[in-house]
Order: C-alpha cells, then structure tokens, then sequence
C-alpha cells in the first residue's frame, strides 16, 4: 500500500521530485526555455525553430501526471518496455511518445504501436522491419538516422562514411518518413571536442539533403550540452536532467559511451 501524501507520492518519491513536482518541473521547463533562447540569440537563430522534447526515462508515470500538468505532452523515452509500461499507465492523456534510443529488432511491434516518431534508425535490417510493420498498420513514422560522429566503439550509429549508401536506400520504406539525423556527442568536459561531434553531423546534414530532401533537422544536445548543439544548428534537444532532476541511475545506463553519472 502506497503511503498517504497530499500528492499520492512515495516518500522516495517526495525527496527526489519535491512535494510540488508540477511547480517544480513548470518552473524547471521554463528556464531550459530560456536558455534554448539565450543559445539561439547567440547564434542568429529564432527560438521557434527550436524544438524541446523531454526525455522522461526513469521518472515514473505517476510523477509524469505531474509533469503533464505543467505543460509536457511530449516525452522521449530510451527504453521501449519502459514506454510502454508508462503508455499503459498514461492512457488517459495526451501524449506524443518519441523513441530515442537503441533498437533491437525483435521489440519493431511494439514500436510502431506506441511511437510518433523514432531518433535512432542506424541498419537496413531495421528499416525493412518497421516498414513492414508499419504497412501492416497503414501507417507512416517520422525517422531520424542516428550517426556516430564521436567515433567511439561503444556507441550505436552509422559511421559517417556509411550514411550515403544508407540514405540512398530508404526510398525502398516509403512507410518510413526521414525527417533528418540525429547524434550523440562525446561525453567531454572540452566543449571543443562536443561542438566537433555537432558540426559533423551538422556537415553530414548538409550533404544528405541532396540524396534524401526530407532530411533536413538536426536532432542532437542532451542536457549538459544542448546551448552547444543549438549554437550549432540543433531543430531539436533532448533534454531530461534538466527538467527532471538527476537521475538514480547514470545515463551510461541509457546512452553507450558516457561516464557513469553523466
């Protein structure tokens, strides 16, 4: 039996999110807002062009009713047995689910039942399987290609000089709608060496439009370097931590290639 609160909230869950979570993560989505705006004013850009997607991975879904109370319908998750426990939870509202993180190609059916868009298509092997799946729905989804620009083994992505071949061939899933690329950059203290990763995919981007029009977006910036990805032309951040507080476990848990606790 849950203990009685207020909120409905565990005690764990109080310490972690605040006795006010909806306040808590109104007043925390609006100062990431302002920094999106601060990074798009240095670089000439216009914060509409900009989009937030909230990435909700380990924060419960009786704690996202909070964070949809404030204004979040958007929420990108890593894991998808973790989107679906919560899409089961959260029925009852509306929410646009992102997929964010690797996928195996066996968990495809659960995907498209559950997933606006996806961010990390990176094989051929898993583009022919979402397209069938998809055309056994009758419906599309938006794709981003997922790139390896920091060139670590440890993380998923196609290897910058794999993309053209790649792109080339998915006119072959017209159920899949490219939207455009999406990286993760080094996890690096020298903000040089994560503006590097950017600005590759950034220089990718530019090429691949030629091949495949429709990819055309940026998706790229996590929470400790999103005003960096935005500088560099970013169309959409990922951004958890800093709306939802830190996390039990470290995002190498999450993302390949990053320092515990990161």
């Amino acid at each position: 039996m849950r203990p009685f609160s207020k909120t409905g909230l565990l005690p764990e869950e109080i310490a972690r999110f605040g006795a006010d979570p909806a306040g808590t993560f109104a007043a925390n989505l609006c100062a990431v807002q302002d920094r999106i705006a601060a990074a798009c004013h240095r670089s000439g850009r216009h914060p509409e062009d900009v989009r937030l997607l909230p990435v909700t991975k380990t924060v419960p879904a009786n704690v996202l009713r909070f964070a949809h109370a404030a204004g979040i319908s958007d929420f990108g998750e890593n894991k998808l047995q973790e989107a679906r426990d919560k899409q089961a939870d959260l029925g009852d509202l509306s929410i646009r689910w992102s997929i964010i993180g690797h996928l195996q190609t066996n968990k495809v059916k659960y995907l498209v039942r559950l997933a606006s868009e996806f961010h990390a298509l990176d094989s051929i092997r898993l583009a022919e399987e979402l397209n069938r799946r998809l055309d056994a729905q009758n419906r599309d989804l938006d794709v981003f290609v997922q790139v390896n620009t920091s060139g670590e083994d440890s993380k998923y992505g196609l290897r910058p000089d794999d993309l053209r071949p790649f792109i080339e061939r998915l006119a072959d899933y017209p159920r899949l709608k490219p939207r455009g690329l999406m990286t993760l950059a080094i996890f690096s203290a020298e903000t040089d060496r994560v503006r590097g990763c950017f600005r590759l995919l950034r220089d990718l981007r530019d090429r691949a439009v030629a091949v495949h029009p429709g990819l055309t977006q940026l998706s790229m910036g996590m929470s400790a370097d999103f005003e960096t990805a935005i500088e560099e032309g970013a169309h959409i951040v990922r951004v958890g931590q800093a709306i939802f507080g830190a996390r039990p476990t470290g995002d190498a848990f999450y993302w390949p290639g990053l320092a515990p606790g990161a």
